[in-house]
């Protein structure tokens, strides 16, 4: 049988940094993926996603600030630049369940400069936007977007040059955790690993619940759509801000990117299904919605043009799941809930650190596993 020091399952994002971080640590990594690399089944996959530090708690405040750093980081080691800031807003009317205090107290206890903004220092900054009497907004500097496909790419292939063997089209099928490791059992043979990295997403539950581990998650199709704005131009990144709506129903977008397009989304569109039952076909009903919305607040959207598909798997109050199981600690699993691509280059890294130094200076004493 094969020997590793750590197998990690799932190469996603997490799964993704998690191989790289180990391989360049000097570990002997073997990472699987039950699909082809770059496969569009899961929440990796398609463009741009937002990186931000701007929470309304400060542990996840404190970890998107380490992530800054590893984004960096990433960077050097592969002579291509990911992020592109361009500041960001989060619009909280104050009639809904969020608060702006809790925003300003968090960022202000990190040391993260933002602005408490009005609906008319909105619209003198930024005239696309209309907003309402009622709602306050957070705006935060160094907000931004970094291409998740090319993240993804990359990451894999920096493992590999650090010497990770990645096995895409093998489905691992169990987990044997045995006291001096774990048996790692896929489709086309079994391995050994001292340690197991977990960061399956919706798939996580097939290898956890045998081990008596099953960790809560509601699974759902997402989607995006992506517009074609009257005025291109006036959605440029030098123009425009990434923008989060924290409402009752939350929407989110982004400056054009890539294309002359404006992207943007409802979050958690509660469009249940399990992996075995999703579709990829977007939901009209959730088109419209959007397309209503937008037109309330950036009116000058344009029609749509098409609508892409991921997959959520959210976890009880959508926290983080990082670090090693109660009952079996050579199994770590890596969860983030639909919002965990800003922070991916230092999960990866914490994950490594966990598997291979037994602990990390990063605070993460607030995701454990639920019991």
């Amino acid at each position: 049988m094969e020997t590793f020091d750590v197998a990690v399952v799932g190469l996603g994002a997490l799964g993704s940094a998690a191989a790289y971080h180990l391989a360049r640590k000097g570990a002997a990594v073997v990472a699987f993926e039950q699909f082809e690399l770059g496969h569009v089944r899961g929440a990796s996959h398609d463009t741009s996603r937002i990186v931000r530090t701007s929470y309304g708690e400060e542990r996840y405040v404190r970890l998107a600030q380490s992530a800054y750093r590893d984004w960096a980081d990433l960077e050097q080691v592969a002579g291509e630049r990911f992020l592109t800031v361009t500041g960001g807003v989060v619009f909280l009317p104050t009639d809904g369940p969020y608060d702006a205090a809790d925003f300003s107290t968090s960022l202000d206890a990190a040391g993260v400069p933002y602005d408490l903004l009005g609906p008319d220092d909105v619209s003198a900054r930024w005239p696309q936007f209309t907003l309402a009497g009622n709602v306050e907004t957070v705006y935060t500097p160094d907000t931004g977007i970094v291409h998740a496909a090319r993240t993804v790419a990359t990451l894999q292939l920096q493992a590999r040059v650090h010497g990770a063997v990645i096995r895409d089209r093998t489905p691992v099928e169990r987990l044997r955790p045995d006291g001096a490791g774990v048996v790692v059992h896929t489709a086309t043979g079994d391995v050994r690993a001292r340690k197991v990295v977990v960061a399956a997403d919706a798939w996580t539950n097939r290898l956890l619940e045998p081990l008596g581990a099953a960790i809560p998650l509601v699974t759902m199709q997402e989607q995006v759509t992506y517009f074609k704005p009257d005025d291109p131009a006036a959605f440029d990144p030098a123009r425009f801000p990434v923008w989060i709506w924290e409402d009752t129903h939350c929407f989110y977008g982004f400056p054009a990117y890539g294309e002359p397009t404006i992207k943007a989304a409802r979050d958690v569109s509660d469009h249940l299904m399990t992996p075995e039952e999703r579709t990829f076909v977007p939901a009209p009903e959730l088109v419209e919605q959007l397309t209503s919305f937008l037109g309330g607040i950036v009116p000058g959207r344009g029609v749509p043009l098409r609508t892409v598909t991921c997959q959520y798997a959210l976890t009880p109050d959508r926290e983080f799941v990082l670090g090693p199981l109660d009952e079996h600690p050579d199994v770590l699993v890596a969860l983030t809930a639909g919002h965990g691509f800003k922070f991916t280059p230092a999960i990866g890294r914490i994950l490594a650190e966990l598997a291979i130094d037994g602990g990390t200076a990063d605070d993460i004493s607030g995701f454990a596993a639920p019991a």
